[in-house]
């Protein structure tokens, strides 16, 4: 994968694209083991002894070869000695070596830091302003309209971090997972960020897992880290990308063979032949993506394209150290994978997903035909990408006089890249074939647009190179048919403007009615000079930010001290009315919408209004309209919620398979928590999900027989007895209350473990941690 097509990557396809900051500083080569984790935190060293030292002990434990996820998970055990492990089945007591945090759930994640009363991070963390900038005109004057409309925001996370010891990259810096990738992401790196999309950072051979707030919280207070033990899944590549074939197909296919919930609780390892053919950021765009198969996180293994983005970014001193530990940092010979995919690169053809959920997986070549016969609309309205599209597609464009017929968006992933795109000039390659730059932000691809060309309702095609496509995830109008593909097929298909368009066959007419063809894209796989690191956008925390003002106005409508929720009261949980019965899809955006509610994720009781608004009620087939059991009237779903709390009645809501796929946003878990919700029964759940859930003290469970999901109906009454024994591994009993009078009674499974249970008895996880605090004190 070339330099362009590489930067191109998407962008919220959570950007990923080849550019790193070039900061000049000098090395740090001390001796062994005392090389810097980052050039912002000179002080913390990559500790590549302990986790040989521990892989060492597993391995000895197991007698058997190891996958390459397995000796970073493992590597990184609080007790390698004595921890129990068993795919699939065990929690892990993991120590990560730093955390990372986008604005929107920053600010969550440090109001309950705050909570906790702890002085400072025990771990390197960082906060990443990209969530809060709204595309509407152009790059600079949406970043400064950002700026003055968030300004509150802003301040307190970057007055909180000064406090606690956390870095800060101010609005404008770019897309978290790029930053990640430029400046912390290394081979053998465990990370936890507040994002969906961190597995990005196993482009460069690290374990980089998306997690809820409060996860981020028992990190940086320095408490193990649960996580169930991982199944490994491994992809084999063979041959060689090609063609019009980039990495983004790669994942496109693996979602196609996997679906939104194959990757459930797996970690996908890529490796084989085929890897030394693909770029350190094409395999962070691999990796971006399989968030939206269910994977815990995705990897790659150490090669040469991973030491040639270091030294390219300015941390040779981290590819030499990791030469040295190499064999700790690729699958040993012999390991077992739970499940292998094989993939041959050579035959692969460009892909493209969708509409409406990205594991909908059509060739580029059959996708017009597939669209005509489905009524989905074949024209284009816009096509968007992240970081600097390839512009040799539109040089060719432009020498044959055409600009693209589609209207057209490119989101740099940070803001090296976007330096470097206008210092080359590619930037304005953009510009002429008729791009938009938006600034370094996530924009569009998280539903931060002001999008002005159609109304709300109105039938239409987009085609991204992001990587979520759920109904409304982009512009709000459930009737956009959003497109995932590559930024190279975005980019031609802007050009044409049509779904019908195939770039490896069709031919274009160019401004003189000649035809012509475009030709597959090739570019550099780096840039030939330097990055240019543009404007200095970070804030270094100070050494003691103990005498550090953090203000949070009570009468602020953004932001919101936390109250602690109430303990579970020892008894049962009888008679819950059922809030909603969700049909079908069910992901964190209809839970908790982004957009527009993106401005409240520091208030909770505010953004308590957007809860499940987007859910489909089985009752009627409507979104936001649920029956008041108690005055039999229809109404919002927040409202209802609110009705209950204030009558004093617990409530459940039941939902479908893959229940809280999508986001790690812990908001969808907090804010049923706030408004008196107590129990959510799935046929299943994505993992992000069901441990938020559990964190703020609420109980996810799962039919034993998902066919009982028919039994209950929205009318009826529910209770869950047995709590008082509850335990790992027994399943919980629930009886149905049926408006006749009649009762029947169903099994409903779990998987807390005996921490997790203490978490509900304490009200959440915070509660407890501060329990355990107060009896060491």
């Amino acid at each position: 994968m070339q330099y362009f097509p590489v930067l191109i990557l998407s962008f919220f396809q959570h950007a990923l694209n080849s550019g790193v900051r070039r900061y000049h500083v000098a090395p740090v080569l001390c001796q062994r083991a005392k090389v810097a984790m980052s050039h912002f935190e000179p002080n913390e060293y990559i500790n590549y002894e302990k986790l040989e030292k521990n892989i060492n002990i597993v391995r000895k434990r197991l007698d058997r070869p190891l996958t390459l996820s397995e000796k970073i998970v493992y590597g990184h055990l609080d007790d390698p000695a004595k921890q129990e492990i068993e795919r699939g089945k065990t929690y892990l007591r993991l120590r990560p070596d730093r955390v990372a945090m986008q604005d929107a759930t920053a600010q969550m994640a440090m109001l309950q830091f705050i909570s906790s009363g702890l002085p400072k991070v025990a771990v390197p963390s960082t906060i990443h302003c990209d969530h809060l900038i709204e595309a509407q005109s152009g790059g600079e004057k949406d970043l400064q309209r950002a700026k003055d409309i968030n300004q509150e925001v802003y301040n307190f996370l970057s007055t909180a971090g000064a406090k606690y010891g956390v870095g800060f990259w101010k609005p404008g810096s770019g897309i978290i997972h790029q930053i990640i990738l430029e400046n912390y992401s290394y081979p053998g790196v465990m990370l936890i960020g507040t994002d969906s999309h961190t597995p990005n950072g196993g482009g460069l051979g690290g374990i980089c897992i998306g997690v809820g707030g409060a996860d981020a919280v028992d990190v940086m207070a320095g408490i193990p880290w649960e996580l169930k033990c991982p199944k490994v899944i491994g992809v084999k590549l063979s041959g060689k990308l090609s063609g019009w074939t980039s990495p983004k197909d790669v994942i496109l296919k693996v979602a196609g063979i996997l679906t939104v919930k194959g990757g459930t609780g797996a970690i996908i390892e890529y490796h084989g032949p085929g890897v030394d053919s693909i770029s350190c950021t094409g395999m962070a765009t691999i990796c971006n993506m399989g968030a939206e198969i269910g994977a815990t996180t995705s990897i790659f293994p150490y090669n040469e394209r991973m030491k040639k983005y270091l030294g390219k970014t300015g941390r040779a001193d981290i590819a030499a150290l990791a030469d040295e530990f190499k064999q700790h940092l690729v699958p040993d010979s012999g390991c077992q994978y739970d499940q292998v995919i094989e993939i041959n690169l050579s035959e692969l053809k460009p892909h493209i997903n969708g509409p409406f959920t990205p594991d909908l997986a059509h060739p580029v070549s059959d996708i017009g035909a597939v669209a005509e016969k489905e009524g989905w609309p074949v024209d284009i309205r816009v096509g968007l990408i992240g970081s600097c599209t390839n512009s040799t597609v539109a040089k060719q464009a432009l020498a044959h006089g055409l600009k693209c017929k589609s209207k057209f968006t490119i989101t740099p992933g940070s803001e090296q890249i976007r330096a470097t795109i206008e210092r080359d000039g590619y930037a304005k390659i953009l510009r002429e074939v008729g791009g938009l730059v938006l600034a370094n932000a996530c924009g569009p691809c998280i539903g931060q647009w002001d999008r002005k060309d159609i109304k709300k309702g109105e039938k239409n095609t987009i085609v991204t190179s992001y990587n979520r496509n759920f109904t409304g995830r982009n512009d709000a109008n459930p009737e956009t048919h959003a497109f995932v593909t590559s930024p190279e097929i975005v980019t031609a298909l802007s050009i044409a403007g049509t779904l019908k368009f195939n770039p490896e066959t069709d031919y274009l007419t160019a401004a003189d009615g000649k035809k012509f063809k475009l030709e597959a894209p090739d570019a550099d796989e780096l840039p030939k000079l330097e990055f240019d690191p543009g404007q200095d956008t970070y804030q270094y925390p100070p050494k003691d930010g103990s005498g550090q003002h953090v203000d949070v106005s009570p009468t602020s409508q953004r932001l919101q001290l936390l109250e602690p929720f109430d303990k579970w009261d020892g008894k049962d949980l009888e008679d819950m009315l059922i809030l909603i019965k969700v049909k079908g899809k069910c992901t964190t955006d209809h839970i908790s919408a982004a957009g527009p509610w993106l401005k409240f994720r520091g208030h909770l009781d505010n953004i308590s209004n957007n809860l499940l608004i987007g859910a489909i009620n089985i009752e009627n087939g409507k979104a936001n309209s649920v029956r008041n059991a108690l005055t039999q009237e229809f109404g919002p779903v927040p409202d209802t919620a609110r009705y209950y709390k204030k009558m004093g009645v617990k409530w459940a809501v039941i939902g479908d398979e893959n229940y809280g796929e999508g986001s790690s946003r812990e908001h969808a878990a907090l804010e049923p928590r706030h408004l008196g919700g107590r129990v959510i029964i799935t046929k299943s759940f994505a993992r992000i999900h069901e441990t938020n859930l559990k964190k703020q003290g609420l109980l996810p469970l799962t039919f034993a027989d998902p066919a009982d999901y028919n039994k209950i109906h929205p009318v009826d009454k529910l209770s869950i007895v047995g709590l008082k024994d509850f335990a790992p591994g027994k399943p919980l009993k629930c009886i149905i209350k049926h408006p006749n009078g009649s009762q029947e009674t169903i099994m409903l499974n779990h998987t807390f473990n005996e921490s997790q249970i203490e978490w509900f008895q304490a009200g959440s996880a915070l509660n407890r941690m501060k329990e355990l605090q107060q009896k060491s004190s």
